[in-house]
């Protein structure tokens, strides 16, 4: 199942490969119309069809009128695309023409790109188109349930193309699922890692602005790294890592976003918080950090953290300078002789 936010890059992609299959599907027909391929119904009827969706594919998609790729606008164009296979096959042998399997296309490419509810709307009006163009060859007898039985077998193909094709995009989606879970997730303490983070902080940056909303941002870094590598091996440092990581966790609110931002740096974003909410918080996570150990070697290891704050849009209304200034925010608590927080939040 396609999920159901996707990427403007990811939906330009897709309006790019309908916009070939359109256009593929339009030479197809005239080809057919040049070639001698077969009886056509009414000509004229057919070269006009062919004007007016081409006229339609310049209109919907190169006119600008709607510059926002959204599926069900690409939904509407799979639609559009198969009323004008279903009159073409129509004009050129009903079910029988070579021009019906063009509908192939269109489920394909609505199975592997639009979702499951849309492929099953579009697989209903093919269906429904389908089984019309065969009335009138298959119906005419008096037989109806041997025609029925005829017409389900000859749509049987369509039915394995779209059920095929739509257990692959799932499974491509999961696929794709985890690959990104897993380049946006830090290996050693599960939390999300630096890139995972910019990107929401891009997205937060734009939400509070748009909804005048204030949010902060914590940075936070281990004050005894070093000391614990040096004299218990990086796997103890890695222990304290994975421990400071769950008190972090255990500390803010379930909807904070916490990330290792690096070696032993973590960054916490708390939407729709002021930098003295910010302030209580980084203190609640200094204590419980500072109130917690863990034993390596039967001798018991402690550690404490820096934080350093900054808050939309008080501090600054730009991302980057946000991570700047409480990234200068850190390391003054740091020259302050470590465990404090950021002097500014003490002030708010």
């Amino acid at each position: 199942m396609i999920p159901k936010a996707l990427s403007n890059d990811t939906m330009q992609g897709f309006s790019r490969t309908l916009a070939e299959l359109e256009w593929l599907v339009l030479v197809l027909v005239l080809l057919y119309f040049v070639l001698p391929l077969g009886e056509i119904r009414d000509q004229w009827q057919l070269v006009v069809a062919a004007g007016l969706y081409s006229l339609f594919i310049i209109s919907f998609r190169y006119s600008r009128l709607l510059t926002t790729e959204t599926r069900w606008k690409l939904a509407v164009e799979t639609w559009v695309t198969t009323l004008f296979i279903s009159w073409c096959a129509y004009q050129t042998g009903g079910t029988e023409s070579p021009l019906i399997n063009l509908y192939i296309l269109v489920i394909i490419f609505c199975a592997l790109t639009l979702g499951k509810t849309i492929t099953l709307l579009e697989f209903g009006l093919i269906a429904a188109l389908y089984f019309y163009l065969g009335h009138a060859t298959y119906y005419q007898s008096g037989i109806l349930s041997l025609q029925l039985s005829e017409v389900m077998i000859l749509f049987a193909p369509f039915l394995l193309v779209g059920y095929i094709t739509t257990l692959l995009a799932a499974d491509l989606q999961r696929a794709t699922d985890h690959l990104t879970e897993i380049s946006n997730t830090d290996e050693l303490t599960g939390l999300k890692n630096r890139r995972a983070f910019n990107t929401t902080l891009n997205t937060e940056i734009s939400k509070a602005s748009r909804y005048k909303r204030p949010f902060a941002i914590l940075m936070i870094d281990a004050d005894n790294l070093k000391p614990v590598n040096d004299k218990f091996g990086h796997e103890a440092g890695d222990k304290l890592i994975k421990t400071i990581a769950r008190v972090i966790r255990e500390s803010v609110r379930e909807v904070d976003l916490v990330a290792r931002y690096g070696g032993d740096e973590f960054v916490v974003l708390m939407s729709e918080s002021s930098r003295s909410n910010a302030g209580v918080v980084a203190e609640r996570v200094r204590r419980a950090v500072e109130n917690t150990s863990f034993s390596v070697s039967g001798e018991r290891i402690h550690s404490t953290v820096s934080i350093g704050i900054a808050s939309f849009p008080t501090d600054t209304p730009n991302g980057e300078e946000m991570l700047a200034i409480a990234d200068k925010q850190l390391y003054t608590c740091k020259s302050m002789g470590k465990n404090v927080i950021s002097p500014l939040a003490e002030s708010a």
